[in-house]
């Protein structure tokens, strides 16, 4: 029988500890040959360092570089795109120095082709590939020095015997330059600022001579309304490409110079370009399409037969799939996650039918009675329109909440805010729900996964479309008689971030707030961040400088005198994306007002969190930050953080004061 005890103070298996280790492994970028499968994993325990690891087809996964190779690519800052390869040549970048590296036999230690450069981390590569019978490398290089950095396609000898040279200049960003089987051309994408990589590209194609340089280069498609997401030659050269072009990401190919679409879903096969060498898309030897689409932020395999122009899915239990996605022949590897299961690395032969899990991120079997499931759900948001989410509701089996009591809710903002979740399965959710804390997981106006239209909500209204998407999803969980309305806490990371402070500041819905790593002050912002989005503030809030008094009011630290409600910070000291400067001028201003709050700087990490201690640190920090100023105590034996002007009778009394001056209710905006 279960047990009735105050929502938040169960006892669950899903432990901090279990946050960092066991759930924290991230796979990344996948591949597979005749011989075996590759893939990354991003290793909380080892310091957040990625490995590349090798799984023969008939042996045991091994590593293939040494424990202090970290393989990662910091161009664009995200990076991605860190490694790749020739039939069992790797070449992989180094997160260290920012060089490219050669490995020519597993277990050969990495040599450097790339030079030294004058100052650390000067020059960056990232997504590369070999051709002209491997003699040489074709890759986007990264220069920083004097001014802006400088993005432009490099050619060098595979071998390092010959430097770096330019092929593609001029252009602000460069990606996935890809050579055509023959080795006779060369595709790439190139887009110039204001513009983002899902915003408004280019797909260009030039003739490609042997020693690597380029002549009569072309646009095949794009514009600035019009995103253009992974060019591949087909075995037969074909080029093919995913474009957005009727509001909708889909497959297209061009054939003696035109341009026809091969699928026409009302889907996302597309996927946001934040890092390099994204892939949803990938030729089988029979002559299908395997394809990763997205439908109303659920992910899944389908396969495109071209005779027939018909899409079949296949029957997988995934519904968060990894944008890689790789073939050989028949096979396919990916890394897929589902409701109740972390993600895994897994090969599927589409002719046998036959799947092999490679990898799973835990060992760990996961009891159902402790796993909430994301359940979809629509409510009516911003400007009246019908907004998404995902809805975890309080889920253990040895516990039941009080008769006389609903449980508190975690409101989730992702990141981006170009971005999505799925409900496939998270510990960072299970870390609440199983303790008996609601949580929503939404997808508010602005975010991927159901159509460009969907995502241009938040043009020009970053700030507003998401804060009111918050607070909808809170009054349609709390009129459907889910959560208690006065327990609400939001939290998110990055955007997320962003999107929780300003919700503080302007909306009565919330109680309590939690920012990783959130953006504070957009005008500082705008001159603080790097290359890559120095300019996507004006697709979400207006023209910079013209619109410099909206950039302002739009601002949480505009308006953090308004914050009345305690708040917990957590920030990365090596941000570069999100400087520490952005949390620690909000902290100025609760100290000022003696606001409770706490913020937690963490030496080492950047925009977002990878190691082990850190993950582990963050997760109950989170936890003690809810429970103490929600009223519930948790049932772990970790010490509680420390909350400066904590008072629990004057923040209940703050809270209660600001909703009675409201004149309605907790659906207000503060003004």
């Amino acid at each position: 029988m279960a047990t009735a005890a105050p929502y938040g103070s169960w006892v669950s298996p899903i432990t901090s500890d279990l946050l960092a280790t066991e759930g924290g492994v991230q796979f990344g970028h996948v591949d597979v040959s005749e011989d075996g499968v590759y893939w990354t994993e991003s290793r909380p325990d080892e310091k957040g360092r990625t490995a590349l690891v090798y799984k023969p087809h008939d042996g045991e996964p091994v590593d293939l570089v040494p424990p202090d190779f970290n393989v990662r690519s910091r161009v664009h800052e995200y990076g991605g795109g860190a490694w790749f390869r020739d039939g069992q040549v790797l070449f992989c970048s180094s997160f260290d120095d920012s060089r490219l590296y050669r490995i020519d036999t597993p277990g050969a230690r990495p040599r450097p082709i790339t030079p030294e450069p004058a100052e650390p981390h000067a020059l960056r590569y990232a997504d590369g590939r070999v051709f002209a019978e491997a003699r040489l490398i074709v890759c986007v290089r990264e220069t920083h020095g004097e001014g802006e950095p400088r993005n432009e396609l490099v050619v060098l000898a595979s071998d390092g015997s010959t430097s770096p040279q330019v092929i593609a200049t001029g252009r602000d960003f460069y990606a996935t330059p890809r050579p055509s089987p023959d080795g006779a051309r060369l595709a790439w994408v190139a887009w110039d600022h204001p513009y983002m990589p899902f915003e408004g590209t280019d797909l260009c194609v030039a003739d490609l001579a042997a020693d690597g340089s380029i002549s009569n280069d072309r646009r095949v498609a794009g514009s600035d309304q019009e995103s253009i997401f992974q060019p591949e030659w087909s075995p037969e050269g074909d080029l093919h490409f995913v474009s957005d072009r009727t509001g909708w990401s889909n497959l297209y190919v061009e054939r003696a110079g035109k341009v026809q679409a091969l699928t026409n879903e009302e889907a996302e096969l597309g996927y946001p370009q934040w890092v390099f060498d994204l892939t949803r898309y990938a030729f089988l030897a029979d002559g299908r399409i395997a394809c990763l689409f997205t439908r109303a932020a659920i992910d899944g395999l389908e396969l495109l037969d071209l005779k027939s122009g018909r899409v079949e899915s296949v029957d997988l239990p995934y519904t968060s799939y990894a944008p890689s996605l790789r073939s050989s022949g028949t096979r396919l590897v990916f890394a897929g996650a589902s409701p109740t299961q972390r993600p895994e690395v897994v090969e599927l032969d589409v002719q046998s039918g036959r799947q092999q899990v490679l990898r799973r991120s835990t060992e760990l079997e996961f009891d159902p009675g402790y796993i909430s499931i994301g359940q979809p759900i629509d409510f009516e948001g911003a400007d009246g329109l019908t907004s998404h989410a995902f809805y975890y509701p309080p889920t253990n089996r040895d516990y039941s909440g009080p008769g006389d009591e609903l449980p508190p809710l975690l409101v989730h903002v992702h990141g981006g805010p170009t971005a999505h979740v799925t409900n496939g399965l998270e510990l960072s959710i299970q870390l609440f729900t199983s303790r008996g804390i609601a949580v929503v997981d939404l997808n508010y106006g602005g975010s991927t996964g159901y159509g460009r239209d969907y995502r241009d909500r938040l043009r020009g209204r970053w700030g507003e479309i998401d804060i009111e998407d918050s607070a909808a999803a809170v009054r349609f969980l709390a009129d459907r008689g889910d959560i208690d309305a006065a327990r609400v806490q939001i939290t998110g990371g990055s955007a997320g971030g962003y999107t929780t402070l300003m919700a503080l500041a302007v909306r009565d819905e919330f109680a309590s707030g939690a920012s990783y790593f959130g953006v504070a002050d957009l005008v500082t912002f705008h001159d603080d961040t790097h290359k890559f989005e120095s300019h996507y503030d004006e697709y979400l809030v207006g023209p910079w400088p013209a619109a410099i008094d909206v950039y302002r009011d739009r601002s949480p630290i505009t308006h953090a005198d308004s914050i009345r409600d305690p708040l917990l910070l957590l920030q990365g000291l090596d941000d570069k994306v999100v400087p520490p400067s952005q949390s620690e001028a909000i902290v100025e201003a609760l100290k000022q007002h003696s606001i409770p709050y706490a913020y937690i700087p963490f030496e080492g990490e950047g925009h977002g969190f990878r190691k082990a201690e850190n993950l582990k640190r963050a997760g109950e920090a989170h936890l003690s930050f809810l429970a103490q100023v929600s009223g519930f105590e948790l049932a772990d034996e970790f010490a509680p953080i420390e909350i400066e002007n904590l008072d629990e009778a004057s923040t209940r009394r703050r809270r209660t004061e600001t909703r009675s001056a409201s004149p309605t209710g907790p659906s207000s905006t503060r003004q």
